[in-house]
């Protein structure tokens, strides 16, 4: 809470009220008139020390009623501050490779869960962004339209698993989709968030062709490679034998990859398991932060009709008494 005067100047009057005072002193004892009585019975029954508290207080009154009137002037405020918040916020698309390649357990407890997890921190820790989940296998499909909704999305999430989609890799179909929902975008920036763990094999455009599209859209790419080095254990339904795991060889087509973001002005990043996963999640956070202007300004109520009421209110008072219960005579 802020207090201030609007026109302190009017506080300088203040010094008349010394002024007076000095001159009730001073001069109001001479101002002394004469009655004559017919008989002095009357006089020393009076309470003079009564008479005089009743003078005193009539000027009390009119200078406090003085002293609050000069403040009126100068126009008490009380202020509130507050802030005007504006954003910029930013639309970004998450691409996120089902295929079954991605129950390799070289992020724990393995890919998809890795993702699933890691993403869905990542789209908690955001704010004033829109958000979109775009997934893909053998095609690619829209799970999440952009959304402020973070809540649904992280749900939408934790239901993901492998399998819901035709098995296969069909990456630039998923940047693709991915690129139709950001295409009637207005935000100042556009982000596509794609994970992968394998190469291009299916689908009717390939990655770059799309990486193209997403460039003419003014839409930046950062592309995850996900997947060891090497070989990496996958669980894999025998019909036999049950469930048994076998090494599947790392398959990552990084060189597209990182012409795929080359081309959108973005970056390539390779996870090799959960905490490198996570630290590159951290840093397209950084990447692509919000920006916020904050404008303060404050808001000020007048209070002038406080001290003004409290002084007309004294001073009525102060004439109505001196016109009756204390009147002076002469």
């Amino acid at each position: 809470m802020i207090y201030r005067f609007a026109d302190p100047f009017y506080l300088l009057l203040l010094g008349i009220v010394p002024a007076v005072i000095y001159w009730h002193v001073v001069h109001g004892r001479r101002q002394v008139g004469t009655l004559k009585y017919s008989s002095l019975a009357l006089i020393k029954r009076a309470d003079r020390r009564r008479s005089g508290r009743h003078l005193y207080a009539l000027f009390g009154l009119r200078n406090i009623a003085l002293i609050a009137l000069i403040v009126a002037f100068a126009r008490p405020q009380t202020g509130v501050t507050a802030e005007n918040v504006t954003t910029d916020g930013i639309d970004i698309v998450m691409a996120l490779d089902l295929s079954t390649s991605m129950l390799a357990e070289d992020l724990e407890p393995n890919r998809i869960e890795a993702t699933k997890q890691v993403a869905t921190d990542f789209v908690r820790g955001r704010r004033n962004d829109r958000i979109g989940l775009v997934v893909f296998a053998g095609n690619a499909f829209t799970q999440a339209p952009l959304t402020l909704d973070y809540g649904m999305v992280s749900t939408v999430l934790s239901e993901l698993e492998t399998g819901i989609i035709e098995d296969g890799t069909a990456i630039g179909m998923g940047l693709a989709t991915a690129v139709k929902r950001l295409q009637d975008s207005d935000a100042s920036s556009k982000v596509i968030v794609l994970l992968t763990d394998g190469r291009n094999n299916r689908g009717e455009i390939d990655p770059v062709t799309a990486a193209q599209m997403a460039q003419a859209l003014d839409i930046r790419i950062y592309a995850i490679g996900a997947g060891t080095q090497g070989v990496a254990r996958v669980p894999v339904d025998d019909p036999l034998f049950g469930r048994r795991y076998a090494q599947m060889r790392v398959d990552i087509d990084e060189t597209t990859l990182q012409e795929t973001a080359a081309l959108t002005g973005g970056r390539y990043f390779r996870a090799t398991d959960r905490e490198s996963l996570e630290q590159i999640y951290a840093e397209i956070d950084e990447l692509e932060t919000t920006e916020i202007e904050v404008e303060q300004f404050t808001r000020y109520g007048e209070l002038f009709h406080i001290p003004l009421l409290l002084g007309l209110t004294l001073l009525l008072l102060e004439t109505c008494l001196a016109r009756t219960v204390m009147r002076k005579i002469p």
